[in-house]
């Protein structure tokens, strides 16, 4: 049974993505452990409150994201990992990175932003083991010149236990409902892009929308973080879900870039109808049939008029993007790709031997073992080890089998070690 650390970063887009690679990990079959790396996120805020120079603030930032990073050493030694799988922008240093490596444990990055605007991944690519990107050509050409060898390519997905369609109440038809909504950050070619929709009836959900006097009428929630749950919500309230990626760039508002966003992967999971900017990956991922797309802002509004009158099309393509999610694109298939991938370039993956459970247990011990291993979700094949780590993880006070079993780990290691 492989065993895998997830480390979330302290906040942002990549952040349920973690844990929905983390949940995927448990449907492929691993030991999944996370380091909430957002429990420290507000002692890190604290510390520019504190009105001291620059410099001083430079050096407790590094400091604690030293500590943070010798707190995921001290998880990683307890849980004895087989794979440590960190998602963008998650607080592991060079430092830890090389540590890790020292102490036999192979490490994973999933890097879900775009690299031409998040360029800190040239630092700290070649520590990995494994660099998981969303993007091609000539990204995998510039990690493999500085050193790294092991990309590979792994789209965004969906997790359909939670990205599902709903029946939702009255009260949440009204707050979330909408004849066409748009959920994300107010990023530049969006701002521009919407402000040529003011007619339409369109919501705005989400952050960094400030400061645009025009869109203020559409802007819900006065701008606040959209939980993943609303989110859910939102996109099956919604007739038609625009999906427009985002851009740092405003000469060209549909920008035509390469990677899909998780929204394309979410809203199809839940079975809604959206209307997505063609994007270089996207037909390799979906086909016409299954999502429809705009090349610019006047097919956009063209399309938003001819859906709008025709559910029942809105509804095929929607039933059609849903069965190639499910089929092809949910997160417990992108962690096999990982661990596949994995097994095929790093030897000795995933074969560590197990530890053997102890002889002459009595048999009401071996029952009330077997009703925790149903409780921990473990299969009936679990090791011994197997079964102390996913009691060690657990945040409940002990029963008395898990003791038992706690007290028979600590008497291996003292007397047959």
């Amino acid at each position: 049974m492989l065993r895998v650390l997830v480390v979330l970063p302290f906040y942002g887009g990549s952040l349920p993505i973690g844990r929905y690679a983390a949940e995927g990990l448990k449907e492929a079959g691993c030991l999944v452990e996370i380091f909430e790396a957002p429990a420290f996120f507000p002692a890190y805020t604290a510390l520019k409150e504190l009105r001291v120079s620059s410099d001083s603030l430079d050096e407790l930032q590094n400091s604690f994201l030293h500590m943070v990073a010798q707190a995921v050493l001290a998880k990683a030694e307890a849980f004895a990992p087989d794979l440590v799988l960190c998602l963008a922008q998650a607080p592991l240093s060079r430092f830890a990175l090389r540590q890790l490596r020292k102490r036999g444990m192979r490490t994973a990055m999933w890097f879900v932003e775009d690299f031409r605007l998040f360029t800190y991944w040239r630092a700290f690519a070649p520590y990995y083991d494994i660099f998981a990107v969303i993007q091609k050509e000539p990204f995998t050409a510039e990690l493999a010149a500085i050193g790294q060898s092991n990309a590979l390519y792994l789209p965004l997905a969906a997790l359909p236990s939670f990205h599902r369609p709903l029946e939702l109440t009255p009260g949440e038809r009204k707050e979330f409902g909408a004849g066409l909504s748009f959920l994300g950050a107010g990023y530049p070619n969006r701002r521009k892009a919407f402000a040529c929709f003011l007619d339409l009836g369109l919501k705005i959900w989400g952050t960094e929308w400030e400061d645009e006097p025009a869109l203020a009428p559409l802007i819900q929630r006065q701008g606040e973080r959209i939980s993943p749950e609303d989110a859910v919500r939102i996109f099956n309230a919604t007739d038609i879900n625009l999906n427009l990626h985002s851009s740092v760039q405003t000469e060209d508002l549909v920008s035509h870039g390469d990677f899909v966003n998780p929204r394309t992967f979410e809203l199809a999971a839940c079975g809604a109808f959206q209307l997505v900017d063609e994007r270089s990956l996207l037909p390799e991922l979906f086909s016409d049939e299954e999502l429809a797309r705009f090349g610019s802002l006047e097919e956009l509004r063209e399309k938003i008029a001819w859906f709008k009158e025709r559910p029942e099309e809105r509804a095929g393509f929607a039933k059609r993007a849903k069965q190639r999610v499910l089929a092809d694109h949910s997160y417990a298939q992108r962690m096999r790709t990982l661990l596949d991938f994995a097994g095929e370039r790093l030897p000795g993956f995933g074969q560590r031997k197990p530890e053997p459970w102890p002889e002459h247990m009595p048999e009401a011990m071996k029952k009330a073992v077997e009703a925790l291993m149903v409780t921990l979700q473990l299969p009936e094949n679990a090791a011994f080890d197997d079964v102390i780590a996913a009691v060690r993880a657990r945040n409940e006070p002990l029963s008395d089998v898990e003791t038992a079993l706690l007290f028979m780990d600590e008497w291996k290691k003292q007397y047959l070690k």
